[in-house]
């Protein structure tokens, strides 16, 4: 970067910081949708235009609770779209801060919640920007596409049209129930989140144009549970056409681990069960409960093999090649686990071993081999490894995957170490720590677990120029299904890396390197585990 650059990013920063904005709209005008007007706002940055709120699905409430997206209705005059729609249901963050609820401008949350908004730094309709449209995470229980991390100025400003969206969360957004697969006609039910993505990507195909968007090259990109989602519409033939590229940061369609999904039949058991330790007998009944009532007396069931819009295991898809073919980038942390440590009691040497039985099965020795301990700061340092390991793992396998349909395939391991504030847990590479730098905002609250210091790493200039090379990388891949660019480390794709290799990221740092959570050890360990516990092939 150049001293001139890194004065006007630094420059940025401070007026993000200070919630400010001198900016105006490049878009001034109310512009058309298939529903009606909507009238933008200035961005944070000049030149940009933000829409907000703007519905792509009726009030999903009464008798369209657990069904697909029905269409919104028209509008006459011009909708303001200044503000965010309100949130989908959710727990609020109690002892840590919900980004999507607990803010001071928090919209506050509804059943009423189908909203999306984008960000644009075009000046007219047909200019086919590139489209990124963010999952976000949350265990499938929380968050909003309000929350302050993914506003999409910094992302517009390099180009891309940014758009962020709600999806029902819990037991509202991932629900079977037999009543609810017949009604249905496809003998299916759950996966009303995904639902609502794909309802999304219908309107940004039918509406993406007029804000200076190109329907035809469109990348979902999540984190988490935002990224298993991503992963899985790759592989859903109900979004074939809407989406023509995919990033997965920490997450695929397994999960964050490795195992078969849940087929749709164990689920509707599930609910069952828990609606007749409730008395309740009926679908109608539980139409009826109020919704925050319902959230907190049900659990939702996450992604499944509901028959319809996941038809069969997505394993099984993957390895006959019958997903859709996208252009993907994929990878994970290198201290995925960390936050993992504050919950249990303390790990110690006996612990470590005694408990590989439980922790791994019939791979119980192999586990212990691959993740030897003859200390207790060595059991307690250890003890977290597995989980960040095993997600690597995964976006190694799904990489794979991709690749052998003769598609893009980029696979990265983001390594570098953020600071955080004195006095907080240091959770170094941890779970979410790569949002910041994906979207260039490293002045915005930062989402759980990954709480690196916003007042250390915004104005920095080594974290700024990271987040500018992050990004860069990012909107690359969207714009072309390449992450390369002119000043850029070189990433090499997956083919190009060896079993134990990964593109580093890391500030300063970044290139084609050693994986540590993909010694020949730990593959073969991952490997055995997916035989077992999956063994699709």
């Amino acid at each position: 970067m150049t001293v001139r650059t890194v004065t006007q990013r630094l420059a940025l920063a401070s007026l993000l910081l200070a919630g400010t904005s001198a900016a105006h709209a490049a878009m001034d005008k109310p512009v058309k949708t298939k529903d009606g007007l909507v009238q933008g706002t200035p961005g944070k940055i000049d030149g940009i235009t933000a829409f907000k709120g703007i519905p792509f699905g009726a009030a999903p409430v009464g008798d369209l609770r657990w069904k697909a997206p029905q269409p919104v209705k028209a509008w006459s005059g011009v909708r303001d779209a200044s503000k965010y729609g309100k949130v989908c249901i959710q727990p609020p963050g109690g002892n840590r801060i919900n980004p999507a609820t607990d803010m001071p401008d928090s919209p506050g949350m509804s059943e009423d919640c189908l909203y999306l908004n984008l960000w644009t730094g075009a000046k007219a309709a047909g200019e086919k920007r590139p489209v990124m449209v963010w999952l976000y995470g949350g265990a499938y229980n929380e968050g909003g596409g309000s929350s302050p991390f993914s506003e999409g100025d910094a992302l517009a400003k390099k180009g891309v049209v940014l758009v962020t969206l709600n999806y029902r969360n819990g037991a509202l957004g991932f629900f079977s129930h037999p009543e609810l697969s017949k009604e249905s006609g496809k003998n299916a039910s759950g996966n009303y989140a995904l639902m609502d993505s794909i309802a999304a990507l219908k309107w940004i195909k039918a509406n993406i144009a007029q804000f200076g968007g190109d329907p035809n090259n469109v990348t979902v990109f999540g984190e988490s549970a935002g990224s298993c989602m991503s992963a899985a519409l790759a592989g859903s033939p109900l979004a074939k056409g809407l989406i023509h590229r995919a990033i997965s940061e920490s997450g695929q369609w397994m999960g964050l681990g490795i195992a078969k999904m849940m087929p749709r039949e164990k689920a509707e058991e599930a609910t069952v069960a828990a609606a007749d330790k409730l008395g309740i007998k009926t679908l109608a009944e539980l139409r009826a409960m109020p919704a925050q009532e319902l959230f907190s007396k049900f659990r939702g069931q996450g992604m499944i093999v509901d028959g319809w819009v996941i038809p069969q295991d997505l394993s099984i898809t993957f390895a006959k090649g019958a997903q859709n073919a996208v252009d993907i980038l994929v990878g994970s942390n290198g201290d995925e686990g960390s936050f993992t440590a504050a919950f249990g009691p303390p790990m110690t040497l006996a612990n470590w071993k005694d408990g590989a039985d439980k922790r791994w099965g019939t791979l119980a020795a192999e586990g212990l081999a691959a993740y030897p301990a003859n200390t207790e700061e060595e059991a307690k340092a250890v003890s977290s490894v597995p989980f960040s390991d095993m997600l690597s793992w995964g976006m190694r396998f799904y990489a794979d995957r991709q690749a052998k349909i003769g598609k893009n395939s980029w696979f990265y391991h983001f390594t570098h170490r953020p600071p955080y504030d004195p006095g907080k847990p240091n959770l170094l590479s941890a779970h979410t720590a790569e949002i910041p730098y994906v979207f260039d905002n490293l002045a915005a609250p930062r989402t759980f677990p990954g709480a690196s210091s916003v007042s250390l790493m915004a104005g920095n200039p080594t974290e700024e120029a990271f987040a500018d090379q992050i990004s860069s990388y990012w909107v690359n891949f969207a714009r072309t299904g390449n992450p390369n660019g002119a000043g850029l480390p070189e990433w090499p794709m997956v083919t190009k890396l060896a079993q134990d290799e990964a593109m580093i990221l890391d500030a300063g740092k970044s290139g084609k390197g050693k994986n540590p959570a993909l010694t020949p050890v730990k593959y073969a360990f991952y490997k055995k585990m997916y035989d077992r516990d999956v063994g699709i092939h």
